[in-house]
């Protein structure tokens, strides 16, 4: 299997650029977000950028597993489309719970962001087992996010 190192780069891009982006629409939210009731696991706000980036990464080098596997090129575009999708979904939820304070729908949202990366690993495990079970940490985050964007939003009605 020849290693395509650029691509892998650019798929490693990918992610990260959409979350420095999310990022940056959200820096005002996040000064409003300090001031909020939060729950008692909460963990503190410098782990985010951290768990984020190698979440990233992680769904970066998965797609690019995807990229380079033997599916078929059907099997790869039904994976891609809905990688893509998911990343749509992930830059938009930051946007939606920390400049808009839409704490309710912005937990349907990651819901909605959950199932969406549920069935990508379903969709990726057609063409590499691997590349799906490196997004099994991406998912279980989202599940402890869940518990953390529901338990705000009761907190803070």
């Amino acid at each position: 299997m020849k290693k395509y190192w650029k691509i892998l780069l650019l798929c490693i891009l990918i992610p990260l650029a959409v979350g420095v982006v999310a990022g940056a629409f959200t820096t005002e939210g996040m000064v409003q977000f300090q001031m909020i009731k939060k729950p008692l696991l909460a963990p503190p706000a410098w782990l985010f950028p951290i768990v984020w980036t190698i979440l990233y990464i992680i769904m970066g080098s998965s797609s690019y597993l995807i990229y380079i596997s033997e599916a078929t090129e059907e099997e790869k575009r039904k994976a891609f489309t809905i990688y893509g999708y998911q990343l749509l979904v992930n830059f938009l939820w930051p946007v939606f719970f920390f400049n808009f304070q839409w704490y309710g729908f912005s937990y349907l949202w990651l819901m909605f962001l959950w199932i969406l990366v549920a069935i990508m690993i379903w969709q990726f495990s057609k063409s590499s087992k691997t590349a799906a079970l490196l997004n099994i940490p991406y998912l279980l985050w989202l599940s402890y996010a869940g518990y953390l964007n529901l338990t705000i939003w009761m907190l803070n009605r």
